[in-house]
């Protein structure tokens, strides 16, 4: 088993914490990807050459899911989604837009979960650790992207 370590990157305001606003890109698998930093849509689809992609905001029922430009910068606080090419002249349903709403909740619920267990296992070096948890808190694999 393996280990991550992650530097904390959260912002004190007052008495909480709070993590900064980064871009979240749901792939294909329903894995998340989460960007701290803008970046170029082309250095995510340089990744994904099969693939596009397009905003949680700009996908309707009845209409293609318009592309996200090579050359524009992805968002902080937004939500992209990497579609397959071959999908990319097809009207989206109703129920395309219900499975990627699916995809998207469970994402994001098991992000959140794992960045629970990142910031419940920091070091006193404010180093966080993951991997070493016991077999009651392992859920399936877990990737966390900083």
């Amino acid at each position: 088993m393996g280990n991550i370590c992650a530097s904390s990157q959260f912002i004190s305001e007052g008495a909480k914490l709070i993590r900064p606003s980064t871009t979240k890109i749901v792939q294909l698998d329903g894995g998340l990807q989460e960007l701290r930093r803008p970046v170029v849509s082309s250095h995510i689809l340089s990744q994904n050459p099969n693939c596009f992609l397009c905003t949680s905001e700009s996908m309707y029922v009845g209409s293609c899911a318009p592309q996200v430009p090579k050359d524009e910068e992805l968002q902080l606080g937004q939500i992209y989604f990497l579609m397959p090419l071959s999908q990319s002249k097809s009207p989206l349903s109703l129920q395309d837009l219900c499975s990627l709403a699916i995809k998207a909740s469970a994402a994001l619920a098991n992000h959140s979960e794992a960045a629970h267990l990142v910031s419940s296992k920091r070091s006193p070096t404010g180093v966080d650790m993951v991997g070493m948890m016991s077999s009651k808190e392992r859920r399936g694999n877990q990737r966390i992207e900083l």
